[in-house]
C-alpha cells in the first residue's frame, strides 16, 4: 500500500455556514498533506455555506437534500482511493493525520473501514456522560454514529453498497452493513458541536436520539422517523 494515502474528504452540508468555515479552517490547519480534496455536497443552502466552502477552495456540488443523498453524491464527485466522511460541524483532534496514515498503511483495505471517537465542545458534566454512553454503544454495540466520520476505502464502500439516499440513519444503516469485523476505532477524537445538545437539552435529545434509532430497528421507515427528528 502507498506509503501516503490519497484521501477526499466528503462533508454534507445545509445552511451551516459558520460551523463549516471553522471545520474546513481546521482541517487546513491540521491536514498534514493527508487530504486529496474535499467536496462539499450541499443540500440547497440559504446562507453562506457555499460561498464559504469555494472561499476554502472545496469543491461544491448540488445534491438533493438528505444527508444520505448528500453523502451518495459527494462520494461519486470525489476523486482519491480513501473517503473520509465528515458532519459540517465535526473537527478530527490534532494528530488525526497520523492516526489516518497508520491506519491505511496496516490494514487490508477491503476489509477494515475506521470511526474517531466522539468528544463534544463542552465542559458540562452532561457532556462528558454522553460521551460515556456513546463509547459503550460504539465499542460493545460496534454502532458509531456519523458525528465519529467514517474512514474508508473507495472499493469497500462500492462492494458494501455506499450511502444509500436515506433523510435520516443513513450513518447506522451503513455501518450495519459494513459490519462489526471491520470496523476500527481510532485512538483519536472527532470533536462535534454540543450547539444543539445545548439549545434543547442533553436529556431530551438524547432520549429523542435514542426513540429514533428503536424505531429503526423495529422497521419503521427512515423518511417517517425523520418527521420526529425535525
Amino acid at each position: 500500500m502507498a506509503d501516503q494515502p490519497e484521501i477526499a474528504v466528503v462533508i454534507p452540508t445545509l445552511d451551516c455556514a459558520a460551523a463549516l468555515a471553522a471545520t474546513l479552517a481546521h482541517l487546513a490547519a491540521t491536514d498534514d498533506g493527508v487530504v486529496g480534496g474535499v467536496v462539499v455536497a450541499d443540500g440547497g443552502s440559504r446562507d453562506g455555506t457555499v460561498a464559504v466552502a469555494r472561499m476554502a477552495g472545496a469543491q461544491v456540488i448540488e445534491a438533493v437534500r438528505g444527508r444520505g443523498s448528500q453523502l451518495r453524491a459527494g462520494a461519486e464527485a470525489a476523486r482519491g482511493d480513501w473517503f473520509l466522511f465528515l458532519h459540517a460541524d465535526t473537527r478530527p483532534a490534532p494528530g488525526w493525520p497520523a492516526a489516518v496514515r497508520g491506519f491505511v498503511a496496516h490494514v487490508d483495505p477491503l476489509a477494515s473501514a475506521a470511526a474517531f471517537r466522539f468528544r463534544l465542545d463542552d465542559d458540562r458534566p452532561a457532556a462528558r456522560r454522553l460521551e460515556t454512553m456513546v463509547r459503550w454503544r460504539s465499542r460493545v454495540l460496534a454502532l458509531p454514529y456519523g458525528d465519529q466520520g467514517l474512514l474508508i476505502h473507495r472499493a469497500l464502500y462500492e462492494r458494501i453498497g455506499g450511502y444509500r439516499p436515506l433523510p435520516l440513519m443513513e450513518d447506522v444503516d451503513i455501518i450495519r452493513r459494513l459490519g462489526r469485523r471491520r470496523l476500527v476505532l481510532l485512538a483519536v477524537d472527532a470533536v462535534t458541536s454540543a450547539e444543539r445538545y445545548r439549545r434543547d437539552g442533553y436529556l431530551c435529545r438524547s432520549l429523542r436520539n435514542l426513540a429514533c434509532l428503536g424505531l429503526y430497528f423495529l422497521g419503521v421507515p427512515p423518511r417517517l422517523i425523520a418527521r420526529l427528528y425535525a
